[in-house]
């Protein structure tokens, strides 16, 4: 593990080297049990978790390792991209760690840290918000949308293209889109936005097995948002039935963002979480 601090926050940003060899960049801050956030989104690094305090009030009570998707902030790429290598990135982060670590991933960022849960022992709870997974007669259909996507990105327009994605595959309301577009790390994202269509094309070929999780009896809490379109709340509902140790909690009046939208909510449902006896 290798560290250096980042001139904007004064933190240090430690890496950790990918099964790939891609150096992975997370920020390590607060003291506590080990909390791991994987950013959801195709675009998001490690200071989306900046946004309302949320990682902030989580680094007062847990030490807080944030990450770096692959291409995005600190962390490294490479020339062929699967949705494999991303969840490999996030057992690396969790194996470099002083556990039991608790997991949090957010939508996509939510698939990565279901399937590293298969892949490490050094997992003590796992918290999944939303992760797209299509069951039953849903599809994600993202074939249609990342021809858009790439044409917007082929004419110069990234942040067209950036919400184009939040609107088409995140189900975004205007409201939710105005708090992310407000966000001080809006212009970070918009900077990524080219690597938004290989992202939503491994998701989409994700195939979800229930029978794969049958076996895992890791403490799980699945969040989801009453108003969140059917697709994210029917996986929810699928993941609750596959796993043998979950629960689901829905925020009442929100959709696939209440991390910003309920935050306060969000913030006290992870903790309580943590502290619960297993």
């Amino acid at each position: 593990m290798t560290k250096a601090t980042t001139p904007d926050t004064g933190q240090e940003m430690e890496t950790i080297t990918s099964a790939d060899g891609t150096e992975i960049a997370f920020e390590r801050t607060g003291s506590g049990p080990p909390l791991v956030l994987i950013t959801g989104g195709a675009t998001n690094d490690h200071t989306r978790w900046e946004q309302a305090g949320v990682r902030p009030t989580f680094a007062e009570h847990c030490t807080v390792y944030a990450m770096d998707g692959r291409g995005r902030g600190e962390s490294g790429d490479a020339d062929e991209y699967a949705l494999e290598r991303e969840v490999e990135d996030v057992t690396a982060v969790v194996d470099a760690v002083d556990g039991p670590v608790t997991l949090l991933g957010h939508s996509v960022g939510a698939l990565y840290p279901l399937e590293a849960a298969l892949r490490t022992d050094n997992l003590g709870k796992l918290i999944l918000y939303e992760p797209p997974i299509a069951v039953g007669d849903h599809e994600l259909g993202v074939e249609e949308v990342v021809t858009e996507i790439e044409t917007l990105l082929n004419d110069g327009e990234k942040e067209q293209a950036l919400v184009l994605f939040l609107q088409a595959v995140g189900g975004l309301s205007p409201e939710e889109l105005d708090a992310l577009c407000s966000a001080p790390t809006w212009q970070d994202r918009v900077d990524v936005a080219h690597i938004i269509p290989r992202g939503l094309q491994a998701a989409d070929e994700y195939e979800f097995d229930a029978s794969r999780f049958a076996g895992l009896t890791t403490p799980t809490l699945l969040l989801s948002g009453s108003e969140s379109p059917p697709l994210y709340k029917d996986g929810i509902e699928a993941l609750n039935k596959a796993l043998p140790n979950s629960r689901i909690v829905t925020f009442d009046g929100h959709a696939h963002v209440a991390i910003l939208t309920a935050t306060d909510r969000f913030i006290d449902e992870v903790l309580a979480f943590t502290r619960e006896s297993n």
